[in-house]
């Protein structure tokens, strides 16, 4: 059997179904930043961001709305445009990653489980502090001759 439905249409239900599901992951994202403001350990920009990353593909809309959040506007915009991320947000993630392994590691007995857990937070984190922060210029760089 053959598929009777004409290729342009078949792609236009696909890009629907991709831009549905960014959209969704861009909520389900939100939704947690916004739980990591109430709890301690969980942070909240790497999801806002996260969130504006799905959005830019999925929802135009919610996309704009994140750019234009007076608390987390900033930072998306930043992210967005120079992959930038503020001291700030740097320090409490930082902070919230060392609370959760901490937290992990006296609550669950296998070592492992923290260990590996310990292990990507500190992925995590060296990447993090790698990235350029807003308004300090980056640093240049001796040539050796």
């Amino acid at each position: 059997m053959t598929d009777a439905t004409p290729p342009a249409r078949r792609r236009a239900r696909r890009a629907w179904h991709a831009r549905w599901g960014f959209g969704a992951l861009a909520v389900l994202f939100l939704v947690i930043g916004a739980v990591g403001v109430v709890l301690p350990g969980l942070p909240t920009t790497p999801f806002v961001l996260l969130a504006a990353a799905a959005a830019a593909r999925g929802s135009p809309r919610l996309l704009r709305r994140l750019r234009g959040h007076p608390r987390f506007g900033g930072t998306v915009r930043d992210w967005q445009r120079a992959g930038l991320v503020p001291r700030r947000a740097k320090v409490l993630a930082s902070v919230g990653m060392v609370v959760g392994t901490a937290t992990l590691a006296w609550l669950v007995h296998p070592w492992w489980v923290s260990a590996a857990v310990g292990g990507v937070s500190l992925v995590a984190a060296v990447w993090l502090w790698r990235r350029p922060e807003p308004g300090l210029r980056p640093r240049a760089r001796r040539s050796v001759e």
